[in-house]
């Protein structure tokens, strides 16, 4: 296929050069009856170009088919056999994913430490998780992807479990042995999905670690708005082989998406592909370089350490490490990552990528250059003087790795929709969740509906509240109180 085409983008250009007189949504009119002020805040482009998919940009028919070329080009530039756009996220992309593999009351394996939106999809879909625990580093207090051993015993327990899923990279850019994963999961015949919402970059440069369709995973779900050029809400998800119908793949994603997709997320998919296919190597080239700079300057302040693939990666920990997540260990400073990382905001207006409470990291891509990076290291030299005024800072309790698995007692489904009740955070310990409990970044839930609440996890999350964690989900972020299963 001719790669430097680029249907959407071109279709809209000629949509601009032949206006139509339109009586359809959208109801400004291309901008046309839009405030002034509006205008003036957002730019007049992003309304003129805010027009209907269908019987608009294409026919009532979508006779010229201009998505799904786009979406052909996309699969054969990263080597799938289909490609769906979303323009409602990866978190509706893995949901899709998912209810194409399993169903209710099927089982799926999944990794614990997944995002909140394949918990909201395991709600919405009555499947049962069979979790598959992570591989905990006991002296960073960290989490890296489930190991394909854990993979395997766990299926050995479960032999009627319909495929797997697991996250790679996380947001901290640790990457699971996919390939070995993969291996488990098709010896049996079964698929694996990969959430790989923070690795739209990696098929693009070969520096960077190896991802999910190279090594035949049967899904990938990416957010394209995460580490490439596409806008926010721009997710693609790609499939190969037979495991999985695509037509089964696409009949999922139409019963969760929007009957009004979004165009300007449509073109820049369609723009960020041709960007990739025609520059991705020297632009990964450059910013590899910057990386390795910036890791090696952070590194040199006093009482900050990079993490790298030696922290990282090895037995019982990650297979590999992308480098552009910048994951800085400050706790030889006296204070947490919140309170650093709202210092730098405040002081600096710099927004970081994941605060925790001993780290924080910033995400680099392609847009970035010296300009940027200097600016974050400018301000991570003046962190490093103010520290002593950033303490004390309240201590995280954060629990053993035993102490945080929960008894999963009722389906997430069950206990989400069941009868509830609030009961004081005093009382918690001991009840069965019905709400997600999920320090934010990078929000992956500390408990879940259906999982028995224990003293230490409850301490955690409130101790973690007091230090500056956020818990958005809850029914009350202050945690005073927890929504909790009413049980006979």
């Amino acid at each position: 296929m001719d790669q430097s085409q680029a249907p959407v983008l071109e279709a809209l250009a000629a949509f601009h050069a032949n206006p139509m007189t339109g009586f359809t949504p959208p109801g400004h009119r291309q901008g046309r009856g839009t405030d002034p002020r509006v205008l003036q805040a957002l730019g007049a482009e992003v309304f003129r170009s805010d027009v209907l998919a269908t019987g608009g940009l294409d026919d009532r028919t979508s006779s010229r088919g201009i998505l799904e070329h786009a979406q052909e080009l996309m699969a054969e530039a990263v080597g799938a056999d289909h490609t769906f756009f979303s323009t409602c996220g990866s978190s509706l992309s893995v949901k899709a994913a998912m209810l194409s593999v399993a169903g209710p009351h099927e089982e799926l394996l999944v990794g614990r430490d997944v995002h909140k939106s394949v918990v909201a999809g395991l709600i919405l879909a009555g499947i049962r998780p069979i979790w598959v625990e992570p591989q905990w580093d006991p002296d960073l207090h960290l989490a890296h992807p489930p190991s394909a051993d854990s993979v395997r015993a766990v299926f050995e327990q479960h032999p009627d479990a319909r495929g797997a899923l697991v996250t790679s990279p996380t947001p901290y850019g640790a990457c699971a042995d996919l390939a070995a994963i993969t291996e488990v999961c098709h010896e049996r015949g079964l698929p694996l999905i990969v959430d790989e919402a923070w690795g739209a970059h990696l098929p693009f440069h070969p520096d960077l670690p190896r991802w999910a369709m190279d090594v035949g995973a049967d899904v990938c779900v990416t957010s394209v708005h995460k580490m490439g050029s596409a806008l926010e809400q721009s997710s693609v998800f790609h499939l190969q082989g037979d495991r999985i119908d695509p037509a089964v793949l696409s009949q999922r994603e139409d019963l969760l998406g929007t009957t009004s997709p979004s165009v300007l997320v449509y073109a820049a998919l369609d723009g960020w592909r041709r960007q990739m296919v025609q520059h991705g190597r020297e632009l990964y080239d450059r910013t590899l370089q910057l990386a390795e700079e910036l890791r090696r300057d952070i590194d040199r302040l006093d009482g900050l350490h990079v993490h790298g693939r030696a922290d990282f990666c090895g037995a019982g920990r990650a297979a590999d490490l992308d480098p552009l997540q910048v994951v800085v260990d400050i706790s030889a400073l006296g204070t947490t990552g919140y309170r650093a990382g709202d210092w730098l905001r405040s002081h600096h207006q710099i927004n970081l990528h994941v605060c925790d409470h001993r780290r924080i990291s910033a995400q680099l891509s392609h847009a970035d250059d010296n300009t940027t990076t200097h600016v974050l290291l400018d301000a991570l030299t003046e962190l490093v003087d103010v520290a002593p005024t950033l303490r004390p800072a309240g201590r995280v309790h954060v629990p053993e790795p035993a102490e945080l698995r929960l008894e999963q007692v009722l389906l997430p489904r069950d206990a989400f929709f069941g009868p509830t009740e609030q009961v004081p955070v005093e009382k918690a310990a001991g009840r069965i969740a019905a709400e997600m409990l999920t320090p934010y970044p990078p929000g992956i839930p500390a408990a879940l509906p259906g999982e028995r609440l224990n003293g230490e996890v409850v301490r955690y999350l409130r101790s973690g509240l007091e230090a500056g964690m956020l818990i958005p989900d809850a029914a009350d972020p202050g945690l005073d109180t927890v929504r909790v299963a009413v049980e006979e």
